[in-house]
């Protein structure tokens, strides 16, 4: 896993809701313009049509009108409404008799064909610029012509596209508050698992959040609840493991100290001297044997924690540790029996550990075994892999006590002044010696009534 870089001082993190706001404000501006651009000529083209057909509507009329020979009150040549509708649309009309030259924009075209007597509908130009030209021809001859700039088409459009220009400015407007408003309500169960697990990492273990949000954020508040409860837990072991591992330590250490005292009082002299050298050397090496396995458990633990993996011949190594066993379970009235293949088994693993894990389980096995008990050691191959299993005759584990076996003073808690027990480290290391050396370590029960301790461990293909 690759570390964080350290914070610069003094660099400002931007919070997530000036992020979220700044965000929202992009998107809504991102969306105004990218709709002006798209709208503008859908806009102007709307526009321009509804310009032809307001010019179309007022050529037919004016038309009608010359047709008919309406005429207004003070004797124009079309109805004061008409030519109040064709000032306001800023229209310029023409009319036109036979053979009559063609008006500004208009081509020879567009001429011939109304002089035939067919409408004409069409764009031109002119000096002032592009127009709409609608004509029609009357029916007495000659024609009328309209023309209306296409920028009044054009002023349209502008007015339709400011309109919706300040629509969007409005959007942006609410756009912005609501976004602020709702990155608060985000950030809020963020900030109460922030400041949670700053408490969890203060020290503090009763921290309980409640899940709100949206389902992410409230699958934080429930990790962070489950961590609090694991490092409780953790913690709790911890606690438990230190409480034995000091008793055990303390036990040597004051037999130690006293037969000392007495050594050094002169309380003890004569044979006496060679009997307490014997049992301080003794206490000694339980000691040793308690600081070694700590340091082997933490060395578990390190990065530098090697294996040197070479080939083993487990039956020779199984042989060599039955003869070391047997001397020490006769002394306990304990029958120790091997079970070891018949011809050379080669597996590729680190001996020195192998034999740590085979001395750990030896001494938990003799350690709850009765006198006249049995106690087996066998090594054997089986489904592709080669077994390690050391059994006794002791009272066994529970389902419960097999799934914390290999935890570190699990058992040792468990069982204290209730059956002969060790630190409880002996296992643990078991466990991960077992990982360690790429196998697998299992609990069951033996068919002796005791225990059954398995390690498995490849075998060359």
């Amino acid at each position: 896993m690759t570390a964080a870089a350290p914070r610069e001082p003094g660099r400002r993190r931007t919070s997530l809701a000036a992020r979220t706001v700044l965000l929202v404000s992009a998107v809504a501006v991102i969306t105004a313009v990218l709709a002006g651009v798209a709208s503008y000529p859908l806009v102007r083209n709307a526009a321009e049509q509804q310009a032809r057909a307001d010019l179309v509507r007022l050529a037919d009329l004016t038309a009608t009108a010359l047709d008919r020979g309406d005429t207004g009150r003070r004797g124009e040549p079309l109805p004061r409404p008409l030519i109040a509708a064709l000032q306001a649309e800023q229209i310029t009309g023409y009319l036109l008799a036979p053979g009559a030259q063609a008006p500004p924009g208009v081509s020879v075209a567009a001429m011939d064909d109304l002089m035939d007597g067919d409408p004409v509908s069409t764009r031109g130009e002119t000096a002032q610029g592009p127009v709409l030209v609608e004509g029609r021809p009357l029916v007495a001859g000659g024609a009328v012509v309209l023309l209306q700039p296409l920028t009044v088409a054009g002023v349209e459009a502008s007015d339709a596209i400011r309109r919706l220009a300040a629509g969007l400015l409005i959007g942006l407007v609410v756009a912005v508050p609501v976004g602020y408003w709702a990155a608060r309500r985000l950030i809020r169960p963020l900030r109460a698992a922030r400041d949670a697990a700053n408490q969890m990492a203060a020290g503090s273990r009763d921290v309980t959040l409640v899940p709100e949000g949206p389902t992410e954020i409230a699958d934080i508040a429930d990790s962070l609840n489950h961590l609090n409860s694991a490092l409780l837990a953790s913690e709790g072991r911890q606690r438990e493991f230190l409480l034995s591992v000091s008793h055990e330590l303390r036990t040597p250490l004051t037999a130690v100290k006293g037969y000392a005292e007495a050594l050094a009082d002169g309380v003890i002299d004569g044979d006496d001297v060679a009997r307490t050298g014997t049992t301080v050397a003794l206490e000694a090496a339980r000691l040793d044997r308690l600081v070694s396995d700590l340091l082997d458990l933490a060395r578990l633990g390190a990065i530098d924690f090697r294996m040197t993996p070479v080939d083993v011949d487990l039956a020779e190594l199984g042989r060599d540790a039955g003869e070391v066993w047997q001397d020490r379970a006769e002394r306990e009235g304990v029958h120790l029996v091997t079970e070891l293949p018949d011809g050379p088994m080669v597996v590729r693993t680190d001996p020195l550990r192998l034999r740590q894990i085979i001395d750990n389980l030896a001494e938990n096995a003799l350690r709850v075994s009765p006198p006249d008990a049995s106690m087996v050691l066998a090594i054997r191959a089986e489904a592709g892999a080669a077994v390690v299993e050391v059994r006794d005759c002791g009272p066994g584990l529970t389902d419960e006590d097999r799934a914390v076996a290999f935890e570190p003073g699990a058992l040792h808690e468990r069982y204290r002044g209730v059956r002969p027990v060790g630190t409880g480290l002996g296992l643990a290391l078991v466990g991960r010696l077992a990982l360690g050396l790429g196998g697998t370590a299992e609990v069951g029960e033996a068919v002796e009534g005791g225990a059954r301790f398995t390690v498995r461990l490849p075998l060359p293909s």
